[in-house]
């Protein structure tokens, strides 16, 4: 019997973080890491996996395979062992290495690519590896959670309530942009809302998602290299884009004022305060989705070198000073 779901009407402990003292902005930030699985992740899992069930697609012997950068990957991971299932994932080599250990001592697989599709980059050749796994052997169940109405549908019934519950009177909503299975789920509730909630997508720059030029990106979680096939534009109000740059700064910025959060989290907070900066007069209730806490990446995002190498010796001075100034205010 499975131990880990996210059962119908699940309403997860709520925990929001005001960023008015740090930032100089009111947006609360909706914290997703404090589950088993350390991510928002777990529920896009747990309802996909109980699909397939219900599809009759799993069944004793199965083996799960999916492509992720990784929190699906550990939500998968965590949900396969409690199930009984073999689970293989599909990663690439920006994965961070405390992400793919996490999954490792889960039983599961981790397969690395290290070379990207001339086209569809990374995310294009790791789900080429996926659809060689399943044609070589039947076993192998894809999720797919790029397609898989399941990923929108968790946060329809669970994430998008539970922030309605908590901001009746809420006016926007910044979702980061992956697979869009978050920003699509909460996008579609908040439309069938009793008031108009605007929409905020926030992606990385170097992503194609909303129509953008493919380049570099080195952090996992959002942005792709692939057009989601679940994402309806018609939902979505406006998008941010936030250079990498700025993702890392946010992250030091909230880190030097007690918070650590993970790359994606840096990016929405970035481009939420972008977008504020431009458009709240005091008045706007905000709230933004943060995925997962920062703790996965102490060897990418916190470490000096890393950083440094990747985005220049100076790219924190500014984090740094922001952050002197706010403690001094």
């Amino acid at each position: 019997m499975s131990v880990i779901s996210v059962p119908q009407g699940f309403n997860e402990e709520q925990l929001y973080v005001d960023l008015q003292s740090i930032f100089g902005q009111s947006l609360y930030l909706k914290c997703e890491g404090f589950n088993f699985a350390g991510s928002i992740k777990l529920k896009a899992a747990s309802e996909m996996v109980e699909a397939a069930e219900r599809d009759g697609l799993l069944r004793p012997g199965s083996i799960l395979v999916e492509s992720s950068s990784g929190n699906l990957g550990v939500a998968l991971s965590m949900i396969a062992a409690s199930k009984g299932y073999g689970f293989v994932c599909v990663t690439d080599s920006r994965s961070n290495l405390a992400t793919r250990r996490l999954m490792e001592a889960l039983g599961s697989q981790v397969q690395i690519i290290t070379e990207p599709d001339p086209v569809g980059g990374f995310l294009g050749a790791r789900i080429d590896y996926v659809r060689s796994l399943c044609a070589s052997d039947p076993r192998y169940v894809w999720l797919n959670q790029y397609t898989n109405p399941g990923n929108w549908r968790a946060h329809y019934r669970t994430t998008a309530p539970a922030i309605a519950d908590e901001f009746p009177r809420l006016d926007v909503l910044f979702v980061g942009a992956g697979t869009t299975g978050t920003l699509m789920g909460c996008a579609r509730f908040f439309r069938e809302w009793h008031r108009p909630v605007r929409i905020v997508a926030i992606d990385s720059v170097g992503s194609v998602t909303f129509g953008g030029a493919p380049g570099r990106r080195m952090i996992p979680g959002l942005g792709t290299g692939v057009r989601p096939a679940l994402l309806d534009e018609s939902y979505v109000d406006e998008v941010v884009l936030v250079e990498e740059a700025d993702t890392i700064r946010a992250c030091h910025r909230l880190a030097r004022s007690g918070f650590l959060f993970g790359g994606s989290t840096g990016t929405v907070v970035s481009g939420a305060m972008s977008w504020l900066a431009q458009h709240d007069d005091g008045d706007l209730t905000s709230v933004a989705i943060a995925p997962d806490l920062g703790e996965r990446y102490l060897d990418t995002v916190y470490q000096s070198n890393w950083v440094h190498d990747l985005y220049g010796e100076d790219v924190l001075d500014a984090a740094d000073e922001l952050a002197a100034g706010s403690r001094s205010a």
